[in-house]
């Protein structure tokens, strides 16, 4: 059978098998399997490597996964392996593509980060490859050179890869209000967190009373009211109090009499006129007369009704004892008030209570005396108070104690029955290294602190120690005097993500 094409017909054919081609190159590559259990090292040719990974080009992949390089038919493998144990080097030794016996190679291997002093590694033989004799530290990003002794002929490699770093310009970190600080020396503020309430404060909360039976006749003050030291919040009318100013009355009358008396006896007897008794009487009626008067006065005194006007002496004016608001008020017009009532509650809210809960475990950390920051739950304010009282006792059925700090409340903000949380300054101590908590972040399954080095910044693993919300101990991973980004460091995690600079094992 003959066939007859144009030129543009066999043009479209060649292309259709030029494509088959390729995409058939490519399912046989990616079929084939990978080793269980290795890490390439990262690097350009590397099926582990991701899109952010780069490695000097002059090698290829090696039957373990890893990065091969060869020379005069001598070849180093280097792979890291993860699995079921901290990352580590595990390098093999090849001769014309055959493996060699690992303890025939003498294999060092060099480690530069940035910002790091250079790192060796040496190998000694296990299985059937060289294992390196310490863990490889996350992120895997450095610059490594290997130097290999085979027989009498030595070999040097070199390559690079790049993991969780990101490049900033100083006009790129000022444009994103980037932060950035030096790890250094730090107070670490140890706190317990607590929840309570405001009350009142009871040393500065009065109760009321009239102490003396009456009808009232006015009520001016009401809940709520701020009243100032003597305002009189009630008027009552009480036959009580009237009896007790008659009384007052009276010995004050007789007292009078009595003075009146014993100055005439006394004149009398001077002159000789009347006897000695009877000035000594007048002197004794006086003396008694004067008792009387001076407990007629203090129980007046002691009922509040030691004064009055306009000759009504049943008008008794119930006054606050103190400046504040009331907070309570039990009377109405007309209504018959006992002696023991309580009919007003007046509290001072210029200082509060901040009463908090302790439980049995914190009892030996809370303490009179302690710094203490009292914050309101339900909007943004706090407050700085000192600890002033510990409960010695744990409730039956609470098994907890109580704690209150004074609050200064000179605008009324912190009203009682507010929720708020408490914390206490437990301890404080000095810490080699520490960062703002702002720098701390989250890449994979690390808490980092990104680094700069120059222009680039880059995750650094970091072990946390003691933080008091705003600084916080770093055991591991970032040294004294590094640069790191502080405020708005999630930017430069950001710009992470969007290069891609994953980590595949």
């Amino acid at each position: 059978m003959k066939f007859n094409l144009n030129k543009k017909q066999a043009s479209s054919i060649a292309i259709v098998l030029a494509v088959g081609a390729v995409l058939a190159g490519l399912i046989l590559a990616l079929g084939k399997p990978q080793p269980a259990g290795e890490e390439a090292v990262h690097g350009a040719g590397a099926a582990t490597t991701s899109p952010a990974v780069q490695a000097t080009a002059g090698s290829k992949k090696g039957p373990h996964g890893g990065k091969l390089f060869t020379q005069d038919g001598y070849g180093v493998e280097v792979t890291i392996f993860v699995q079921g144990v901290e990352p580590e080097f595990r390098v093999y030794t090849y001769q014309d593509g055959k493996a060699l016996d690992p303890a025939a190679s003498q294999v060092s291997l060099t480690l530069e980060r940035l910002g790091r002093p250079p790192q060796v590694f040496t190998f000694v033989k296990e299985k059937d490859y060289l294992k390196g004799n310490a863990v490889v530290e996350e992120p895997h990003s450095f610059a490594v050179t290997i130097a290999a002794q085979y027989g009498n002929q030595s070999y040097r490699f070199a390559y690079e890869q790049i993991e969780a770093r990101v490049a900033m310009s100083d006009q790129q970190l000022k444009q994103s209000n980037v932060e950035v600080l030096t790890a250094g020396p730090a107070r670490i503020k140890s706190a317990l967190q607590l929840i309570g309430e405001i009350r009142f404060n009871e040393d500065r909360q009065v109760h009321i009373v009239p102490r003396l039976t009456g009808i009232v006749q006015s009520a001016a003050a009401n809940a709520g009211d701020r009243v100032r030291k003597g305002q009189i919040l009630a008027v009552i009318s009480s036959q009580a109090l009237a009896d007790q100013r008659s009384e007052l009355l009276a010995a004050q009358k007789r007292l009078a009499l009595a003075r009146t008396t014993y100055a005439r006896e006394k004149k009398l007897w001077e002159e000789k006129i009347s006897a000695e008794q009877d000035y000594l009487q007048a002197g004794n009626a006086l003396q008694e007369a004067e008792i009387a008067t001076q407990n007629a006065q203090q129980k007046l005194a002691s009922l509040g009704g030691g004064s009055w006007a306009g000759g009504n002496l049943t008008r008794y004016e119930i006054r606050a004892p103190i400046d504040g608001t009331v907070i309570e008020k039990h009377l109405a017009l007309g209504e018959v008030v006992k002696e023991d009532a309580s009919i007003f509650v007046v509290a001072d809210l210029s200082t509060v209570w901040a009463e908090m809960t302790i439980y049995a475990k914190d009892m030996n950390t809370v303490r009179v005396g302690q710094k203490a920051t009292v914050k309101a739950t339900a909007f943004d304010s706090q407050s700085a108070g000192i600890v002033s009282y510990v409960g010695a006792l744990l409730g039956e059925q609470t098994r907890t104690a109580k704690a209150r700090v004074v609050l200064p409340n000179p605008k009324g903000i912190w009203r009682p029955g507010l929720p708020v949380n408490i914390e206490l300054v437990a301890d404080e101590v000095d810490v080699p290294v520490a960062v703002s908590a702002e720098a701390i972040q989250t890449v994979r399954d690390w808490t980092v602190v990104f680094g700069r080095y120059g222009d680039n910044f880059e995750a650094r693993p970091v072990e946390l120690g003691r933080s008091d919300g705003k600084f916080t101990e770093v055991l591991n991973g970032l040294n004294a005097g590094e640069q790191y980004a502080a405020k708005n460091s999630f930017l430069i995690k950001a710009d992470l993500g969007k290069s891609g600079a994953s980590h595949d094992h």
